[in-house]
């Protein structure tokens, strides 16, 4: 391998970077807001070429935008090449921000490559006498190889002097522009000489020399004896126009005029504060980590002193030692209280603040189960406490004691007028109804704040919040406790470990909640959201959440025996079909069986170019074929089975008989609640195992399942939303609304309307509020489009205000980015002005159902505290609220009270919003669930 000179001017071709990092990195890396994989790889290269030639002379070079001379010389140079993705292109700016906050100069230049701005530096660097390293993959470079300058392709790590060029190539550096001429470059679609390749273009001039020498001695090509020798002159000669433009386009510049000059291209000092900002906006949580643990952002010296620590530090002494005098928080400041006159000296800090973040640790994640294994709180900014009273290797005499710990705790905790924030505080009240404690004055919560400034603006864990708002790095749990199998729980974790751990936790969240609640006081709508919506609800919540849900768990156990059996039906029938046996949940097999032994039709291809196999190809070919009908059967039973009638009865509480979801407040994208372990949301209601499912759950001895829901309120709010007379005029009459639309658009009495007009009505109505193309009607009513479009046309006349509302809507969300519920919530879409088509057009359909979605949202989420506050005042125990699932609401009611309890519930759900149109609250009662529908 060649050497590499000491101190050598490197430059680097930035482009040539740029997408190799794009397809080399994973795609799915996100901030929140953009992909951020570019950007990394790219970083990620320039480090690792910074750690391996240390030197002070460097420069990164990009393509400017726009057209450069080669596109006038040959208007069709590249243009077999795509246009840049939208997921790179957004990803520019912030990398070169990045690069510039590290201290490396960077240089892009209008009309010109990067190549040439390359060429150039080399050049002028070479005439000096100056060593220079260009690292590129880009085999064009070869040409700018001479005595002083060298490539390095840094993915292979192969390094090319000029012999290196001669040994790859067969040729020298001064023949790569010849070779690029004859051979032609089909990536940059530049033109060549057809029929000449590697070994031709090799022959041609290691034979007679440059392409000058070629054409000024054609008749001694056919001697030199290669395939298609004697015919070569004629095609040189055929094509010469071709091959002078083609040597032209592949010649590398190298008289660019520019500002720069080789000497003036020293790096500087990089931008920690910059730096830490862009990383921490960016999620690059290991870099930031460096910095906020004292790196200064220059590689080398980070390597080095990340060494030397490396070197002082024995096994013995903890990370967080380490990191204590160096991060930006200073943990050293956070105490440990093990005896009550400290911990006295707290209670009354408590009691004196204004606000007091408050956290718990636990064993486990679980708020059924989990034990306390201690408490935090913070009441300035600095200022916190971790007060360990179950950690197992600490005596009674060392720690607090548990109960006398909440003992006093328990008066401040239960005042409604003490402010607390937290992040996720319903977990924290969840725990603590398990000793006997109420938690009130729940006012603040950093994750709900962040969720509704910003439902897509990135996660809304403690960690991700502390990086996007604080450009902090916390200590995480996995550094403290270890991973997998061997993981620790908190309460077998050193207190030298676990109490800045806890403190920290209780700090950031304040901190948080400054930056958060200042954010949210200067929009009025938002704020309200989070006041009068978000944060009421979590008490709420939790308190659902502890009563949970009785189920019978024999019916299931019941239940997955048949469904087994039936799989096993699915399963012989689908191999009989196919003519052979094969794994029903595996892909690579279904597709070999449909699309390569079946024949049957591609619907639709993966991004890995193979057909596809998921649900909705299979429902698309099911249509037409037996196997993907007994396919998307076995699979619906299957996820039944495994999610449902065999996991719920191992989910039922011990100690309260019960199965307990966690519901979570901030997760989705509109507002609405989201449900898990188990996911009570997604038990299907339109097939008969779905129904029977919910005929598990059920209601004790002496009390009735009551299930009241919301009557189509999304078409209701797209109603008050458009404020289109004649979908007014249908809701505040009480017609039938699929009926009513199918006389409007027909043009016939409602009482004339069929069963299958009101079904295209309907399909219709449910249709526009998720964007349905008439490709899509068409496709779900099996009609012509050109007859869906009609229909749609004519419904859009029938409702011109509906039409509006939409056209509306989407300008509104182009211009501003988000849109908005009746309430004031905010649905951003980050890809709405997308120049990616299909992205666009998704955010365009997303911009009109989230006001509508997230309206209902709203309405659910108010109607659950009018219902918990009646609940709470009067409902004296004959009245349990189980579950909340999309726009139903599902009560355990005292049979003696039902009546009178089933109105009061509807008129409750029925005033929670004022709109144009009436909400309809429609209730049902029984033994199950199933039966309340």
């Amino acid at each position: 391998m060649a050497r590499i000179p000491d101190n050598p001017l490197i430059l680097i071709d930035g482009s040539s970077y740029l997408y190799r990092a794009f397809h080399a990195y994973p795609g799915t890396m996100s901030n929140g807001e953009i992909p951020t994989n570019a950007v990394y790889g790219v970083v990620n290269m320039l480090r690792s070429m910074m750690r391996q030639f240390a030197s002070d002379r460097i420069a990164v070079v990009f393509d400017a935008k726009g057209k450069t001379f080669r596109d006038d010389l040959y208007p069709e140079y590249k243009a077999n090449r795509p246009p840049m993705p939208d997921d790179l292109r957004c990803q520019i700016e912030p990398l070169h921000n990045v690069i510039r906050a590290m201290g490396l100069p960077l240089i892009s230049i209008s009309g010109v490559e990067a190549d040439d701005v390359i060429g150039t530096l080399a050049h002028q660097a070479s005439q000096l006498g100056m060593p220079v390293l260009i690292s590129t993959g880009d085999k064009d470079m070869a040409q700018l190889v001479d005595e002083n300058v060298t490539l390095i392709n840094t993915m292979t790590n192969v390094v090319m002097d000029r012999e290196g060029v001669i040994e790859k190539f067969g040729i020298p550096p001064e023949l790569i522009i010849d070779y690029l001429a004859l051979m032609g470059d089909k990536v940059d679609n530049i033109p060549g000489v057809p029929g000449v390749g590697d070994k031709t273009a090799t022959a041609l001039l290691q034979g007679i020399g440059s392409l000058e020498t070629l054409y000024e001695n054609l008749d001694d090509i056919a001697p030199l004896g290669f395939r298609g020798s004697k015919t070569m002159a004629k095609k040189l000669l055929d094509n010469k126009d071709n091959a002078l433009m083609s040597y032209e386009l592949a010649t590398i510049k190298l008289d660019v005029e520019l500002e720069e000059s080789p000497e003036s291209l020293v790096k500087s000092e990089p931008n920690k504060d910059e730096l830490i900002k862009l990383y921490g906006s960016l999620v690059f949580k290991s870099w930031l980590n460096e910095l906020l643990d004292g790196g200064s952002g220059s590689v080398e010296a980070d390597e080095k002193s990340g060494a030397m620590r490396s070197a002082r530090t024995d096994s013995s002494t903890s990370e967080i030692e380490m990191d204590t005098s160096s991060v930006s928080i200073d943990r050293s400041q956070y105490e440990t209280i093990l005896d009550q006159e400290t911990f006295q000296v707290w209670l009354e800090k408590l009691k004196a603040s204004e606000v007091f973040a408050f956290d718990t640790e636990t064993d486990s994640l679980d708020y059924m189960v989990a034990n306390l294994v201690g408490v935090s709180f913070a009441t300035e900014e600095g200022v916190a406490a971790y007060v360990p009273v179950a950690h197992d290797y600490l005596d009674a005499p060392v720690q607090l004691e548990r109960d006398w710990v909440l003992e006093q705790l328990k008066p401040i905790l239960e005042d409604s007028a003490q402010a607390k924030v937290g992040q996720n505080l319903k977990y924290d009240a969840s725990v603590l109804a398990r000793y006997g404690i109420e938690m009130r004055g729940i006012k603040f919560d950093t994750m709900l704040a962040s969720y509704v400034y910003n439902s897509v603006g990135g996660k809304h864990d403690m960690d991700s919040l502390a990086l996007r708002f604080l450009q902090h790095s916390c200590i995480s749990f996995e550094q403290i406790a270890g991973k997998g199998k061997k993981q620790l729980t908190f309460n077998q974790i050193d207190l030298e470990q676990a109490s800045p751990y806890a403190a920290e936790d209780a700090d950031v969240t304040l901190r948080l909640h400054h930056r958060l609640n200042a954010n949210l006081e200067k929009d009025e709508k938002l704020n309200r959201i989070y006041q009068e919506i978000e944060m009421p609800l979590v008490p709420v919540i939790s308190r659902i959440e502890r009563t949970g849900v009785l189920i019978d768990d024999m019916m299931l156990s019941s239940q997955s025996q048949e469904i087994a059996a039936r799989l096993d039906e699915l399963e012989q029938q689908a191999y009989e079909v196919a003519e052979q046996e094969f794994n029903m949940n595996s892909p690579k097999q279904l597709q070999a069986l449909l699309f390569e032994k079946m024949g049957l039709p591609v619907i639709k291809k993966t991004p890995s170019g193979t057909p596809s196999t998921n649900e909705e190809v299979l429902q698309e070919l099911a249509l037409d074929y037996p196997l993907p009908k007994l396919i998307l059967e076995y699979r619906g039973l299957a996820k039944l089975k495994s999610t449902y009638t065999d996991k719920l009865p191992k989910m039922i509480n011990p100690e309260t008989g019960r199965v307990h979801t966690s519901y979570h407040q901030a997760v989705t994208a509109t507002g609405r609640l989201s449900s898990t372990d188990p996911n009570l949301q997604n038990i299907p209601i339109r097939n008969e195992e779905g129904r029977r499912i919910r005929q598990a759950f059920i209601a004790p001895h002496g009390y009735k399942i009551l299930a009241v829901d919301y009557s189509q309120i999304e078409l209701r709010i797209m109603a008050h939303l458009s404020g289109d007379k004649a979908l007014l005029e249908a809701f505040q009459q009480g017609k039938d609304i699929h009926a009513a639309t199918a006389a409007e658009i027909i043009g016939v009495d409602i009482n004339d309307v069929t069963s299958e007009q009101r079904r295209r009505a309907k399909a219709v109505n449910f249709g526009l509020i998720y964007g349905m193309s008439a490709f899509g009607l068409a496709k779900q009513l099996g009609i012509p489009r050109s007859e869906a479009q009609l229909y749609m046309d004519k419904y859009f006349e029938r409702y011109p205000g509906v039409m509006q509302y939409m056209e509306d809507t989407r300008s509104s969300a182009s211009e501003l980015g988000y849109v908005e519920t009746i309430f004031g919530r905010r649905l951003h879409l980050p890809e709405i002005q997308s120049r990616n088509g299909m992205r666009r057009k998704a955010a365009e359909r997303a911009a009109i159902n989230a006001p509508m979605q997230g309206t209902a949202a709203d309405i659910i989420k108010k109607a659950m505290l009018l219902v918990d506050e009646w609940i709470q005042a009067e409902g004296d125990g004959r009245v349990k609220l189980l579950m909340q699932v999309h726009d139903e609401l599902v009560f355990e009611v005292q049979e003696s009270a039902l009546a009178e309890i089933e109105i009061k519930v509807q008129k409750l759900m029925e005033s929670a919003a004022a709109l144009d149109v009436p909400l309809i609250a429609e209730a049902g009662h029984g033994d199950n669930w199933d039966q309340a529908h």
